[in-house]
């Protein structure tokens, strides 16, 4: 099964049914309805708030976590911003830099009310006055323009576009870009909430997040139940054809193995998980629970949601090879531990996948993973480590063939522009 769907029970409100049937941002001609404000006001979109501490405490007690990778507990996270001094700067960041990843954009392309009313409850929840949607995509930006042409006219909101990397959705990059430099990571601290945009503190928060919270506001009877639901990308060689990729809506704790087997995925014997940061999972992931602490417990992350899955002709050794070699070359090359940290995992793993190497680099390869995590201003060094750790801990039986006999999905160069991960917008 391919493109777009829910696992959600039914009469739970989610991001995708709503407005399953509003057809896409822009069609072929590069225009189209997209999300139908009439329609979404008479859902319940943009409804008065009732103050803020009321929205506040309701995202607190639903367990709502930011949806950008961390998990954060997106309550917080608000109260953090509130309670900086400074008038305060909320933003929308869309710029989804995890190759594998398209909820972001699918939920810019089709649900741009949504989304711009998660950030107006933002603004009222921190005390800003202004808000600026962050993105890269041509298709979601002419989505949001048309959705800001026709809502309510508070807060002011402007559009902010960006190159698509995998560094330029780091919050510290998305403050930077908005100042007018480059989308690139900045040392911490200060964070966001304490010193932003223009100085002011700033909520930097991913749209899936802002779109939940605006579900929350218009249904505070189902607040829970939308807190625990998350959009997830599913991608993979799929068993009957090239490619098998799905945008699906679940709930929190569903096992991995029922997302496979829906999207096409029945045969796989492995999976990334969390985009590149969670790392590769072999025996026992089919009952992997979809929830960050089931994962975080099980020595994986769920990151921004996106699982890329490896079936019996795919080899982990290759598919650690091009994600590191992936992230390598997309270091913003600004610390130097990075750029020397990136380059010798990619080059090294490189080798072994070719089997050209007459010593046992496996243990450099471990000590690397063990001590670069932490020491980048981002986290793109901790998520090369991780794809290594994990390959090494999870598959040294493949590690090891590699130095007994030449690989077939091993004898090419690894690419470095993240092309096996690469997921269309359904």
């Amino acid at each position: 099964m391919t493109g777009v769907f829910s696992l959600l029970p039914e009469g739970r409100p989610g991001l995708l049914l709503p407005y399953a049937d509003a057809g896409p941002a822009a069609g072929p001609s590069g225009t189209g309805p997209g999300e139908d404000l009439a329609r979404y006001l008479a859902r319940g979109g943009y409804a008065p708030s009732r103050g803020p501490e009321p929205l506040l405490d309701r995202l607190a007690e639903a367990g709502l976590r930011g949806r950008g990778g961390a998990g954060f507990p997106a309550a917080v996270k608000l109260r953090a911003v509130r309670d900086t001094p400074g008038r305060s700067v909320v933003v929308a960041n869309g710029e989804e830099g995890e190759p594998g990843s398209v909820k972001d954009r699918w939920l810019l392309r089709n649900r741009p009310h949504l989304v711009l009313d998660g950030l107006r409850l933002a603004a009222a929840m921190t005390g800003a006055a202004r808000g600026w949607v962050y993105l890269s995509d041509d298709r979601a930006e002419r989505a949001v323009r048309r959705a800001l042409a026709e809502r309510p006219a508070e807060p002011a909101v402007d559009v902010v576009r960006t190159e698509h990397t995998y560094v330029a959705g780091e919050e510290s990059a998305v403050v930077r870009r908005i100042d007018g430099g480059p989308a690139l990571p900045t040392a911490k601290p200060p964070r966001p909430f304490e010193s932003g945009v223009g100085g002011a503190p700033t909520l930097v928060a991913n749209v899936e997040t802002l779109a939940r919270i605006a579900l929350i506001h218009s249904r505070p009877d189902a607040a829970a139940a939308v807190a625990a639901g998350h959009l997830v990308t599913l991608s993979g060689r799929g068993d009957h054809t090239e490619g098998a990729t799905a945008l699906a809506e679940v709930p929190a704790g569903i096992p991995l193995k029922v997302l496979a087997d829906l999207a096409g995925h029945g045969t796989a014997r492995a999976v990334l998980l969390g985009g590149l940061f969670g790392g590769l999972y072999g025996d026992g992931w089919p009952d992997l629970p979809l929830d960050h602490d089931g994962l975080h417990a099980a020595g994986t992350a769920l990151g921004c949601g996106a699982l890329h899955f490896l079936h019996p002709g795919d080899c982990p050794v290759a598919v650690a090879t091009e994600a590191a070699a992936y992230l390598a070359a997309q270091s913003a090359r600004q610390c130097g531990v990075c750029v020397s940290g990136t380059s010798a995992l990619a080059t090294t793993l490189a080798a072994v996948a070719r089997g050209a190497t007459d010593d046992d680099p496996t243990g450099k390869l471990h000590r690397w993973s063990r001590q670069l995590p932490g020491r980048g201003a981002c986290g793109l060094l901790d998520a090369a480590a991780r794809v290594v750790a994990t390959l090494l801990d999870r598959f040294p039986d493949r590690v090891a063939a590699h130095r007994d006999a030449a690989c077939p999905a091993c004898a090419d160069p690894a690419p470095d522009d993240g092309r096996r991960f690469r997921v269309p917008v359904p």
